[in-house]
């Protein structure tokens, strides 16, 4: 037998991603000796320029942190800052807010599923090249995408960084008849989003299922999107006031993104694989029937079908935005009344990849004194390496060209949001003799 090969794996730019990224995996003698994932996106420094401003400025400024899911940024700001101010938005706008983060799920949902990740199970290096052999399936992607658009844009004010949202509520409120003319569209998206379930369930998945500690939301009666407690499948159940107790951040020299870890246990996994198994049984039936045809179990470690689970999580918010707008009455005041005072302020609500956790401390003009952010992304890069190491390991006989197009799938996996920008790239393999 010939002695193995040493070999570095380099992905100078991750495609598909919303970002700057790179990969770098080491291999010697045989085993994998180094795995980074590299976020070089240079720093933006929110946390600090936050400090100073009003904090009803908050949901706006956050929002610019990403152009994928802007309104996760507003949703967990705001509620942190009513959470400072001791206020509560209840009845229409809270349904209003959820609503609002249904559009939010199903464009990045539906991008994700047909632009980003069908690709990869497809063989196409990128969603032009898989349009021109499934072009109705690439229109029906975009299609779905609008729907999500168009709530967004009547809730929020317009597609990209919504101007509606304020802490307490919203500057204006839609009328009944405004929110009925999105029924036809999101009935069609609905329809059309349970007969691909089928396409995307027919893909080849690689046998891989780790031992995750998955964290997400969990409220008492409904699949979480702005509220409920913090809980894992090993235990934990707590409140979002106790998030610092129970998780850390950690620099990793190689990266600009703080690496997060639960103390005392290192690596946990948030988003679509974490909520749909720590809340299967909150999912209403058309879901959990979409589940069903998927070939779901309501356990799934399987990363490579987290794709399949935004699927039943694309089909979940079409059902909850109809079921908003058919009960939904007119709110009297577009938002709850509130009088700055001091204090601090935490949210934690569900974006498209996973929990978002803000805390603010404000003075008693209404100033923001600190700030801290802590997003998806950066929750899940321990894990992200996690999967490669131990994926690699398993697969060091696989041809230079397939493996490193898995590990790009791995990481696509989690639909990572660096920032808000594509890359289409070259992947080059540097080999150790």
């Amino acid at each position: 037998m010939m002695p193995m090969k040493n070999k570095t794996i380099k992905v100078p730019y991750l495609a598909r991603v919303e970002g700057e990224g790179g990969l770098h995996i080491k291999i010697k003698g045989g085993r994998v000796t180094e795995v980074q994932l590299n976020i070089f996106e240079p720093p933006r420094f929110f946390e600090a320029f936050l400090r100073g401003r009003q904090l009803s400025e908050a949901p706006d400024l956050t929002s610019r942190i990403c152009g994928i899911c802007p309104v996760a940024y507003q949703m967990s700001a705001g509620h942190a800052m009513e959470d400072a101010l001791g206020i509560r938005v209840a009845g229409p706008l809270r349904a209003l807010r959820r609503l609002l983060y249904c559009g939010e799920w199903i464009e990045s949902h539906a991008l994700h599923i047909f632009m980003l990740h069908a690709p990869d199970f497809l063989g196409y290096p990128d969603a032009i090249r898989m349009a021109q052999e499934h072009p109705e399936m690439v229109k029906l992607g975009l299609r779905l995408k609008k729907a999500g658009n168009a709530l967004v844009t009547l809730l929020g004010g317009r597609e990209i960084h919504p101007i509606n949202v304020r802490v307490g509520g919203f500057y204006q409120v839609p009328t009944r008849q405004e929110l009925a003319s999105l029924k036809d569209e999101l009935e069609w998206a609905r329809e059309a989003a349970l007969k691909t379930v089928a396409w995307t369930s027919g893909f080849s998945f690689p046998d891989f299922e780790p031992d995750y500690e998955f964290v997400a939301l969990r409220h008492e009666s409904e699949y979480p999107l702005n509220e409920g407690r913090l809980v894992s499948n090993r235990g934990l159940d707590i409140d979002i006031k106790e998030y610092e107790d129970h998780f850390q951040e950690e620099q990793a020299p190689y990266s600009h993104a703080l690496h997060s870890a639960r103390v005392g246990r290192g690596p946990y996994l948030v988003g679509p694989l974490a909520r749909y198994n720590l809340n299967f049984d909150r999912l209403p039936p058309l879901a959990r029937y979409a589940a069903r045809q998927a070939g779901l179990e309501p356990v799934c470690r399987n990363p490579f079908k987290s794709i399949l689970v935004r699927e039943v999580e694309l089909i979940f918010a079409l059902e909850e935005a109809l079921s908003i707008i058919e009960a939904y009455e007119m709110p009297e005041e577009p938002a709850v009344p509130l009088e700055p005072r001091a204090g601090v302020g935490y949210g934690c609500t569900e974006a498209p990849r996973g929990i978002l956790y803000h805390r603010y401390e404000i003075d008693d003009q209404g100033l923001i004194v600190k700030a801290k952010i802590v997003p998806p992304t950066a929750q899940n890069q321990k894990m992200m390496e996690s999967d490669l190491y131990n994926y690699v390991g398993r697969h060091l006989d696989l041809p230079d060209e397939k493996l490193t197009w898995q590990c790009e799938q791995i990481v696509r996996n989690y639909d990572p949001c660096i920032s808000c920008a594509t890359h289409f790239l070259r992947v080059n393999i540097d080999r150790q003799v």
